[in-house]
C-alpha cells in the first residue's frame, strides 16, 4: 500500500501543468526593475542603475538561468500571453546582463562593436535549448510572422539606448500583457523629445522607419505606420487642427536621429 500511494502521487506529479515549473510573474526580474530603474518625468522614459545592477548581478544571474533552464516542451504547453511575456523579460534582461560585461567601461551598448563584438550577434545565453543571440530571439522568435503578429513588441523590447522606449519599471506578465504594451506605446508616444508634431511635419523615431513592415503588414488591423501613429494624435500634438492632420494620415513624416547613449541613471 505505500507503494501504491507513492506510486499515484507520483503520477499526479507528473500531471501537474508544465507552466508551473516556472514563475510567470517574474519575480525576480520584478525586485531588480524595483531596486535599480529610474523613471523620468510623466514615467515616459526610464534609466538603469548599472552600478546597482552590479552589486545585484548574482540575482540578475539566478532569473537568468531559470530563463534558460525552460525547454522547448515546457514551452509549449504555455499559453501565447505566457510565451511573450517571457520572450519580452528574457531580451531586456539578457541585455542589461550584457552591459554588465563591460559596465562602467561603455557608453553605448554600440561600444560592443557593430561586426566583431556585435552585442546582437553575439550568441551569450542559452534559450529553449540552444545557443542564442539577441537578434535571434527579437527578429526570428518574437517578431516572427504567424507567431504573435504584434506591432506593440517595438515599445516593449530595449535595447539599452536613450533612444528606446523605456525599459519598463515590472515585469510583463501574461495576465495583465495586454494592459502593459498598450501602456508603453502611450509612454513612447507621449514623450516629446522622441515622437513630436514640429514645423508641420510629424517627427517621430527611427523606430517607425527600421519596423515600417511591421506597421504596414496588417498586424492587429494596422496598415500603415501613418494609420498606426494617427491613433495618438492626442499624444502628439497639442492644437486640435494638428491632430486632426495626424489622425487623418495627412501629415509628413521625418524620421528622427537615434540616440545610442546608454541608458545609464548616471548620465
Amino acid at each position: 500500500m505505500p507503494f501504491l500511494r507513492f506510486f499515484l502521487a507520483l503520477i499526479l506529479l507528473c500531471a501537474v501543468d508544465a507552466s508551473a515549473a516556472f514563475d510567470h510573474t517574474h519575480a525576480t526580474w520584478g525586485a531588480l526593475l524595483k531596486r535599480h530603474l529610474v523613471l523620468g518625468e510623466g514615467a515616459r522614459s526610464s534609466r538603469v542603475d548599472y552600478t546597482g545592477m552590479s552589486r545585484d548581478r548574482a540575482q540578475l544571474g539566478t532569473y537568468l538561468q531559470s530563463v534558460s533552464a525552460v525547454t522547448p516542451d515546457e514551452y509549449a504547453t504555455w499559453q501565447r500571453a505566457q510565451k511573450l511575456a517571457f520572450l519580452i523579460n528574457a531580451y531586456n534582461a539578457f541585455t542589461v546582463e550584457k552591459v554588465l560585461t563591460r559596465y562602467p567601461d561603455l557608453k553605448s551598448i554600440r561600444d560592443f562593436g557593430t561586426v566583431i563584438g556585435n552585442p546582437w550577434k553575439d550568441r551569450f545565453f542559452t534559450l529553449l535549448g540552444k545557443p542564442m543571440h539577441l537578434d535571434a530571439l527579437e527578429h526570428d522568435t518574437i517578431r516572427a510572422r504567424g507567431v504573435f503578429d504584434d506591432p506593440r513588441i517595438h515599445f516593449a523590447v530595449v535595447c539599452a539606448s536613450i533612444g528606446c522606449p523605456m525599459l519598463r519599471e515590472e515585469p510583463y506578465e501574461a495576465s495583465r500583457l495586454d494592459r502593459q504594451l498598450d501602456e508603453q506605446v502611450v509612454r513612447f508616444l507621449g514623450d516629446r523629445t522622441r515622437n513630436r508634431y514640429a514645423d508641420g511635419k510629424l517627427e517621430v523615431s527611427k523606430l517607425f522607419d527600421w519596423y515600417e513592415k511591421d506597421f504596414s503588414a496588417g498586424l492587429r488591423g494596422i496598415r500603415s505606420v501613418e494609420q498606426f501613429l494617427g491613433m495618438y494624435g492626442g499624444l502628439l500634438a497639442d492644437a486640435p487642427a494638428e491632430r486632426k492632420l495626424i489622425e487623418d494620415g495627412r501629415v509628413k513624416i521625418r524620421y528622427l536621429d537615434y540616440d545610442w547613449a546608454l541608458n545609464d541613471a548616471k548620465r
